[in-house]
């Protein structure tokens, strides 16, 4: 009367698979002697004075390697705090997209200068024209300064209404003043195109 039949033997006995817990980390639980082993290993201080220098040493080559490559790269986790964040790269693509003035000031101020030093002898009139040359230049390298200060802090403020673009004029006027092969993080846009 009250017994159990086969099948139902069966059915009871027969083992069910854990059904996932939501929200789990997917993992298994490390024992405590490898939780412990990893806590150590991560507090291990040097023993000497020689060993802290070393560890330091190594720390930051690791750090200066990282931050090389990101400004061959453009990787804004490992750019120095001065280039870092959206503002800037967005300062960055505006400057090397477009020409600039300032960007051939100095090696232009320096043949005008070596001409009047080298001809000044033989031609009376060279100086007098070589400091009209200069002012000619400062003057447009003002204007360049100018132009470019007041487009950029515009288009900052049209795409990052939020963002403090605090330094942004002086940050983009003191990349221009640098010939674009060796600006540093690398340019990432070609001239003439639309910074994103």
């Amino acid at each position: 009367m009250f017994r159990r039949t086969k099948s139902e033997t069966s059915k009871q006995t027969a083992p069910t698979a854990p059904e996932p817990k939501p929200g789990g980390k997917g993992r298994p639980t490390p024992t405590r002697r490898d939780a412990e082993a990893a806590r150590k290993a991560a507090l291990k201080k040097p023993r000497n004075r020689k060993e802290a220098s070393a560890y330091r040493r190594e720390k930051v080559r690791i750090e200066r390697a990282k931050m090389q490559d990101a400004l061959k790269t453009g990787d804004d986790r490992y750019l120095p705090a001065a280039d870092k964040g959206p503002v800037r790269r967005f300062a960055r693509d505006y400057v090397d997209a477009r020409w600039s003035v300032m960007e051939f000031a100095l090696p232009v101020l320096l043949v005008i200068s070596l001409l009047g030093v080298v001809f000044s002898a033989a031609f009376t009139w060279l100086p007098g024209l070589v400091n009209i040359l200069f002012l000619v230049m400062i003057v447009a390298i003002a204007f360049d300064w100018f132009i470019l200060t007041g487009g950029l802090k515009r288009a900052v403020a049209k795409k990052f209404p939020n963002e403090s673009a605090k330094g942004i004029g002086f940050y983009a006027v003191r990349r221009t003043m640098q010939m674009r092969r060796w600006r540093l993080p690398k340019p990432m846009v070609a001239r003439g195109e639309k910074p994103a």
